[in-house]
Formats: C-alpha cells, sequence, structure tokens
C-alpha cells in the first residue's frame, strides 16, 4: 500500500475539485448516529486510498484467528466489544468500507473487532483474553499457577476477564494468580489491579523501572488536561458507528469503571538493564525499555518456552512519538534501538511474540520480519525527520514532507500504518523534541493569542460572512483542511455565528471521515461534536483516587504546587516543617514569591512557621477520603505547632481544575442541536 497516499486526508484540498452535496447548510441534518453523511470529495480521497491497499495480505486475520479457544460470551463481550456489533470481523468486510471511513483504518477496525475470545497462545502455558478492553490479559502458566502480564484498565474490567480466563481454560481454571506484572507506567495496564488483589490478596506485583513516580508524572500533574483531551482522541462520547468511533487504533476501545492502583512489591531493572528473576519457578528475563513507548517500561523473554513479550513496543500497527491526548515526546530512536536489542538477544531464538495489544506472531522467521520492520519504521521516522530539518524543512511543514521520503517497503506494510500514531504528527514530535516548536522564522516567534489573532484575521478578510462565502465555496470542493482553518478564526471572534459554526463542523467531520488515524478521526469528530451540541459526559479520570493515593509525599506536594494560584499566593508567604512520623522522613515547604517549594531535609528547620506531625498512611487516608486533617487533628492523630493559619494559608491558594475546560468555542446555551444525536 502507498502510505504518501495516505496524506490524501492532508492533502484533499488540493486534489479534488468535486462539488459536494449541500449538506453543511443545516445542523438539522445530522444524522441518529450523531453524523452527516460523507461527501463526493470523501468518497473520492477514501478511494483513491483503497486502491493502494493490499486486501490479499490476511497474515494478521490468521495470526488473530489461531488459538481461540472460546468466544467471548455476551457478559464479557457488553464490556466493550458487542457495542461495535455494527463491524463484521471477516475479510470481506474488511475491503468495503463505509464512505465515511478511511479504508486502512476500517481493515483495522474490523481486525480488532475479530479479536474476542480466550486464545491459547503457546500450548498449554500461555493464554490471552482479548477484546474486552483497549489491552489484552495475557496469563502465563507456572508452577503452582498463574502469571498475570498486565491487568488492563479498569477494576470492573479486569474482574470479568479474570472470571472469563478462569471459567474457560482447558486446564488450571483452579490455580490461582500467583503473580501479576505491570509491563508499563499506562493506565490501561495497571488500572484493573485491583481487581485481582482483592480474588487472591498474596498475589505478588511486579513493575517496571520507577513506574510509582512515572504514573504520577503522566496521570497527575497534567492529569486535568489529560483526561480532557483523552476524550477527544478516544472519541468517549462518540456514538459507535461508521459516522462516529469505529476503533481506537490499538483495539476496540475502553472499559468504562474505576482505575485502581495497587503497589508493587519490586521494581525491576533498578541495577542493569538486564534483570532475571524467576517468578514462582518460571525464569523470566527483563531488559528495561524505560523512554520508549512509555517513561517506565520493560519487556520479557521466556527462555523455556522461547517467548517473547514486547509490552508495548509492537503491535499491528505504528504507535505514538507523541500521544495526541499529551505526554512526554517520546525517543523514536531509542525506540527502535530497543526493538533492535530485542531482535539481536532473542530473536534467533523467539517462537512466539505476544503483546499487550493484537495477536502474537508466530514462528521465527516471521518474528524476526515483524521485528525489523518495526525497528526501521522508527527508526526511519527519528532519522528522515532530522534530515529534512537539517535541510530547512519546519515543523508546519514536516507532517507532510516526511510521507514523501517513505520507503516503499515501510508503505506497503500493514502493521506500520499509523493507526494510533501518524507518521505526520511523530515527525512533528521528532522535530519538537530536537529543536522545540520554533521554526526560526520571526514571523512566529511571538503571534498574538489566539483569539486576538483571530479578529485581526477576521478583520484583514474583511469580516465573518466574507470569510463564510469563501469557506462555503471551498467546502464544495472539498478543500476542507483550510476551511476548517479559517472558521476556526470567525468562531473564536463570534462564538454565536450559527452558520459559521455549523460549516466548521461539518468540515471537521469530512476530515475525519477521511483520516486513517484513530486518534485523528475521533478527535476530529468530537471537535464537529462539541461544535454543535457542547461538552458531553463520558470522560475517564487518570488521576483516580487510587493512583494519588500511592504518591509520594514529595509527588503530592509538587501536585499541591500546580494548583497553586499565584496572584493568591505571593501574599501570604509562609514555611512548614512537615514530619512523617511513621517514615520518619520530613519536608520543608515554603511559600514564596507566589510559589510552593519542597525539600526534603534530615530533621525539623528551626524558625518554621509551622510543623506538622502527621503519618504518611493517613496522608493517603485523606487522599482517599477516608479522613480530614481537621479530624486527624481534633483526635490527636496529627499535630499543627505554630502558626496555624499556614494550613489555611496553604489551601486557600489552591484552585480546582476545571474537567470541561473549552477545547473548540462552545455553542451558547439555545443554540446547541439535540445531544440525544450523539448518545450511544
Amino acid at each position: 500500500m502507498k502510505k504518501s497516499m495516505i496524506a490524501i486526508l492532508i492533502t484533499s484540498s488540493l486534489a479534488l475539485s468535486a462539488t459536494a452535496a449541500s449538506s453543511h447548510n443545516h445542523l438539522s441534518k445530522v444524522g441518529n448516529n450523531g453524523g452527516k453523511q460523507a461527501t463526493e470529495a470523501t468518497i473520492k480521497a477514501n478511494k483513491k486510498v483503497e486502491a493502494t491497499l493490499d486486501f490479499t495480505d490476511v497474515k494478521a486475520f490468521e495470526n488473530n484467528n489461531k488459538g481461540l479457544i472460546t468466544p467471548l460470551d455476551k457478559e464479557t463481550g457488553d464490556i466493550i466489544r458487542n457495542s461495535f456489533n455494527f463491524i463484521a470481523t471477516d475479510t470481506t468486510t474488511a475491503q468495503n468500507s463505509p464512505d465515511s471511513v478511511n479504508p486502512s483504518l476500517w481493515r483495522q477496525a474490523v481486525l480488532n473487532q475479530a479479536a474476542g475470545g480466550l486464545y491459547e497462545v503457546r500450548k498449554g502455558d500461555i493464554y490471552q483474553v482479548r477484546g474486552t478492553d483497549l489491552a489484552s490479559m495475557t496469563f502465563i502458566r507456572s508452577d503452582h499457577g498463574w502469571i498475570i502480564y498486565d491487568v488492563i484498565l479498569t477494576k470492573e474490567a479486569a474482574k470479568k476477564t479474570l472470571e472469563f480466563f478462569l471459567d474457560n481454560v482447558p486446564e488450571g481454571g483452579d490455580l490461582p494468580i500467583v503473580a501479576m506484572i505491570y509491563s508499563h507506567s499506562h493506565v490501561d495496564h495497571f488500572g484493573g489491579s485491583r481487581a485481582v488483589k482483592s480474588l487472591f490478596p498474596d498475589v505478588k506485583i511486579y513493575g517496571s523501572k520507577n513506574i510509582t513516580k512515572e504514573i504520577v508524572d503522566e496521570s497527575v500533574l497534567a492529569g486535568n488536561a489529560m483526561s480532557r483531551r483523552a476524550a477527544y482522541q478516544y472519541g468517549a462520547t462518540l456514538s459507535r458507528s461508521e459516522h462516529g468511533i469505529v476503533d481506537a487504533a490499538l483495539a476496540k476501545g475502553l472499559s468504562s469503571g474505576e482505575i485502581t492502583y495497587a503497589l508493587p512489591d519490586h521494581e525491576l531493572n533498578h541495577e542493569s538493564e538486564f534483570e532475571t528473576l524467576n517468578i514462582d519457578g518460571l525464569e523470566m528475563i527483563f531488559m528495561d525499555a524505560s523512554g520508549t513507548e512509555a517513561a517506565s517500561e520493560m519487556v520479557t523473554y521466556i527462555p523455556s518456552m522461547k517467548a517473547l513479550w514486547t509490552a508495548e513496543l509492537t503491535y499491528q500497527g505504528m504507535h505514538n512519538l507523541y500521544t495526541l491526548r499529551g505526554a512526554k515526546v517520546r525517543d523514536g530512536l531509542k525506540w527502535s534501538k530497543t526493538i533492535n536489542k530485542m531482535l539481536m538477544n532473542w530473536g534467533q531464538e523467539a517462537e512466539v511474540s505476544f503483546s499487550a495489544h493484537s495477536s502474537p506472531i508466530f514462528g521465527n522467521d516471521d518474528i524476526k520480519s515483524f521485528l525489523k520492520m518495526q525497528r526501521d519504521a522508527y527508526g526511519f521516522t527519528h532519522n528522515q525527520t532530522l534530515r529534512l530539518l537539517n535541510d530547512g524543512v519546519v515543523l508546519q511543514d514536516m507532517g507532510d514532507k516526511i510521507y514523501t521520503v517513505m520507503p516503499d517497503s515501510i508503505q506497503k506494510s500493514w502493521h506500520t500504518n499509523g493507526y494510533h500514531g501518524t507518521y505526520s504528527h511523530n515527525a512533528r514530535a521528532v522535530y519538537n523534541m530536537y529543536i522545540g516548536y520554533f521554526d526560526m522564522n520571526p514571523a512566529n516567534l511571538n503571534p498574538l493569542p489566539i483569539k486576538a489573532e483571530s479578529a485581526k484575521f477576521v478583520e484583514y478578510m474583511g469580516g465573518a460572512d466574507k470569510i463564510v462565502d469563501r469557506a462555503t465555496t471551498d467546502f464544495d470542493k472539498g478543500e476542507y483542511r483550510f476551511v476548517a482553518t479559517a472558521l476556526n478564526k470567525v468562531i473564536q471572534v463570534e462564538p454565536e455565528n450559527k452558520e459559521a459554526r455549523a460549516l466548521l463542523a461539518d468540515s471537521l467531520e469530512q476530515l475525519g471521515y477521511q483520516s486513517e488515524g484513530a486518534g485523528w478521526r475521533n478527535i476530529y469528530l468530537t471537535g464537529a461534536q462539541e461544535l454543535r451540541v457542547g461538552i458531553m459526559s463520558g470522560a475517564l479520570k487518570s488521576a483516580s483516587l487510587d493512583v494519588l493515593a500511592n504518591m509520594t509525599v514529595e509527588n503530592l506536594l509538587d501536585y499541591m504546587a500546580v494548583k497553586v494560584d499565584a496572584l493568591k499566593a505571593q501574599n501570604t508567604p509562609f514555611t512548614l516543617n512537615v514530619v512523617l512520623e511513621d517514615t520518619h522522613k520530613t519536608f520543608f515547604v515554603e511559600m514564596s514569591n507566589g510559589n510552593l517549594n519542597n525539600i526534603v531535609v534530615d530533621k525539623a528547620i528551626k524558625g518554621a512557621d509551622a510543623t506538622l506531625t502527621i503519618k504518611r498512611t493517613d496522608v493517603s487516608n485523606i487522599i482517599l477520603q477516608k479522613t480530614t486533617l481537621k479530624s486527624l487533628l481534633s483526635n490527636e492523630k496529627a499535630s499543627l505547632k505554630g502558626d496555624k493559619e499556614v494550613i489555611n494559608k496553604l489551601t486557600s491558594s489552591l484552585v480546582t481544575f476545571d474537567p470541561k475546560f473549552e477545547i473548540v468555542p462552545l455553542p451558547k446555551k439555545g443554540g446547541e442541536v439535540n445531544a440525544n444525536l450523539y448518545k450511544h
């Protein structure tokens, strides 16, 4: 397939001049599944993509179907998979995409829909349950029971998945879970941990290097923004239909429920890159992969089984170097080199390779071929972006340019397609990682704030009415990308302009229909949805109470510093000792110049305004809302000596984040379309 043709979704405005139906004139034409029909321009763009795809290559479907023991029953299927039953699972369906879905993404949606049940990965000792969450739950036989590798997103989904496995595994369903392993620091791999812990209290827990710290950094410090943005990326409020979410790239989607986190008993790979452990009689070799797909991550080789666990460094697609929900940019070169280390260390003998997402790879030759192509896709993105930026290609142009230099072998491979991480935004991530967002053009050095810039743009263009007239003409030509750019300026200035709002929503919708990347599709369609009906509920909160309760006190103080309103705090400076009497650790906290600082000290600082003595366990109980500081002080389970106003000075400076902050300008009350159009 030609991945350069995928750029049609970016450049269709230049290539197409078909006349679209006037579907953009009235918001009332939004259908019962939360979307309008694809325009002629979108249909033609998607047909061009379809012509480049090799649907005779069904290897991924064969691997997925191999080893199926039993399909998901209704209860486990209802967690996620059954809400996508409008998608059939045969390879013929993969070739017959709806007009409103990019044909390459549709094929991925069919492939992921086909993954639903208990699978035998290696005869008698490795099994997976797929289709109950964004990640799969993997079970590995040990001497006295089962080791679970990754425990999916929510407690509720994990409980049902675990019970489904124990009820249906051919042998060993009466054995305990003796260990669970978190391969990395992303929430869909540890969030169900309490379900396992509650059923098997003696389970031993293993995590990747510095996993708790990295969970806090990613899920808490910027957690409010990430949760809001994740609702866009994963289409949390979209209908499950050909006009809404069809796939989440890695699997069908996210489960609903409570995100939990049980602390690891042992974090791996602290002393060296490799660490070998015997877990309930099974030798497992762990290799640190932190700084690749996650800030804390590890891969595993099981010599006795010739089985390679690749965590999330590989799946049936291209992953994110920059994830659209927002996270630290990932190192594409390190990612490529880590896959190469797997290949060099175990690639010559591995007989099965399996991961947290997608189907396993079977047979040594196929494993080597798969790993090489995955390695080279990330290496290509890193190296060619640097080559292009060293030739003067700038950030805004890089997303288009990377497709024009892609080798045929990467273009034609299904499993390097940009379903999760597109080459466009990954190349821009590499650019930003090395030289930042600024392209050195002085005109871009200090632009006006968005609304002020938009006002001048609208003024220069002769007013909103002229822009809407020109945008209407360009929409009919299929030039959705610039229409969206221009109309976004209009509604920043005139959010009540219904015609501009309607046309912008329609433009974003068509861009979504053309997108190969699942995240791109969901972001475009969610933007269109919010322009029409406002913010709908449905987003998970990554900074759950269970995650917060496992923060270190230093993490907690850092998080509190993020919530300080500097203008309020500048007039209420203070110093505070925080003494943890059960862990014998002391922090010196200082509010100065509107900034909250903390540092670990050997002993309480003399002359501090106040000293709070409290147990570390009670800090967790406060976060879990099991108690309050006021209650602890009144019951003499904590003490505060010195200036009692210090706590009030701190708490009065803290803000509460808005979990539904505006991303696109929202409609005024009374100007929304019926939100029931988007119910799912």
